[in-house]
């Protein structure tokens, strides 16, 4: 019995001081990492009615508008130079893009982090800001407010499709392997067409939970477009440089091209779905397998 004891209480030792590592690494990080945001954004959206204000980092295109509009939603890392770049690709067609910060000053590239910044973000906090962006958009002579669509990338994806269902204005919704919902009840409240993006070799949406996220949209009668590339990790679409690379990146950027062409540009907004309060409790074991695959598995590093 005294050798169980040892064995546990070492254990215990061990468990316990990984946990204080854990928890000083993200001090440590928020403290080295202070003014990131700074150097990120351009832009100061103010708050409305007592919220706070956002920052963001605005991409506009040539000329004077109105332009159509894609609000860009950052992966759990937060507000990065990947996003920067997307967005400022986006906006060379045409696009007026918006890439809030939803971490208010937060932004990482330490997967520890990442998920408590995602941990400690409540959903309704994020639709809030985000209703903050959307009313200033709104407000702009250079946006056309009956075409803004949302894009969103990992963390982003998920927030997208929440917040799609909180917004019954958008346009059109991107999902880039974002947690999907399968309750077609849930879905059927969805206000535009979906583009989902996911990839084969993703181990924390597995194909058969995006499968599952197809069928539900079907029988919700959301018009959809759900694509999964074979082999492809989490993570996969990168940056610009990735992007302009060609593969699956580059097929997945211009599927997605083609599908805000036609949701936003060729044909007008015809939005049907209802404003839902949906607001998902924490999926940590999606959040586990994401941690693992980008620790240790074949998942696109995105710094």
């Amino acid at each position: 019995m005294k050798i169980v004891r040892r064995v546990l209480l070492g254990l215990l030792f061990v468990v316990a001081l990984v946990v204080v590592l854990l928890v000083g690494s993200v001090a440590a990080d928020y403290a080295l990492g202070t003014g990131r945001i700074d150097r990120i954004s351009n832009t100061t959206i103010p708050g409305m009615n007592g919220t706070p204000e956002v920052r963001a980092y605005i991409a506009r295109p040539e000329g004077a508008g109105p332009f159509p509009v894609v609000i860009m939603i950052h992966e759990f890392f937060g507000l990065n130079e990947s996003i920067v770049s997307k967005a400022d690709g986006l906006a060379a067609e045409g696009y007026l893009v918006v890439a809030p910060d939803t971490f208010r000053g937060s932004t990482t590239s330490w997967i520890p982090r990442a998920i408590y910044q995602v941990i400690t973000t409540k959903p309704e906090q994020v639709n809030a800001d985000l209703d903050t962006v959307y009313a200033w958009l709104e407000a702009q002579q250079a946006v056309d407010s009956s075409r803004i669509a949302i894009v969103g990338f990992c963390y982003g994806g998920r927030t997208s499709l929440v917040y799609s269902l909180h917004n019954n204005k958008l346009a059109a919704s991107v999902i880039f392997y974002g947690s999907p919902e399968t309750d077609p009840a849930v879905l059927k409240n969805l206000p535009g067409p979906i583009l989902g993006i996911y990839g084969g070799a993703d181990q924390s949406i597995p194909v058969e939970e995006v499968t599952a996220f197809e069928m539900a949209l079907t029988q919700a009668g959301v018009e959809h477009e759900i694509t999964v590339y074979p082999d492809q990790p989490h993570a996969f679409v990168q940056d610009m440089v990735g992007i302009q690379s060609g593969g699956a990146q580059g097929q997945a950027w211009a599927q997605m091209l083609k599908f805000l062409d036609a949701h936003l540009n060729q044909t007008g907004a015809e939005q049907t779905g209802h404003s839902i309060a949906y607001l998902p409790g924490f999926d940590w074991q999606y959040y586990f397998m994401l941690a693992y695959e980008h620790a240790f598995g074949t998942a696109s590093h995105m710094h």
